[in-house]
């Protein structure tokens, strides 16, 4: 059975429906999207599962906040997954909840 999946990214001057992609291999079906705030993770991690992902893993631009976010949007329809820095060094040791909670 092939597993569907998505990893979602968050960075400033991101656009979902220009960065993003698929990778498909005989087991998997993995969607990349990038996003530029929450409110936007939230959105295409809902429409994500609505068309059969049931694993999602956010970057690590994804703080605390935006993980809780996004696992209150999916309510328990897929399982997620977060890479995590407290503070990511890409955002000068910011956290994703202080740069794209919007």
């Amino acid at each position: 059975m092939k597993v569907k999946a998505a990893f979602i990214f968050v960075a400033p001057e991101t656009d979902y429906k220009i960065h993003r992609a698929m990778i498909e291999t005989p087991a998997l079906t993995l969607d990349i999207v990038g996003v530029r705030n929450y409110t936007e993770g939230v959105q295409i991690a809902k429409e994500l599962v609505d068309d059969g992902v049931k694993a999602l893993e956010l970057c690590a631009g994804f703080g605390n906040e935006g993980i809780a976010m996004i696992n209150k949007a999916v309510k328990g329809r897929a399982s997620v997954g977060a890479v995590k820095f407290d503070h990511h060094p890409g955002f000068d040791f910011k956290s994703g909840d202080e740069l794209f909670n919007l």
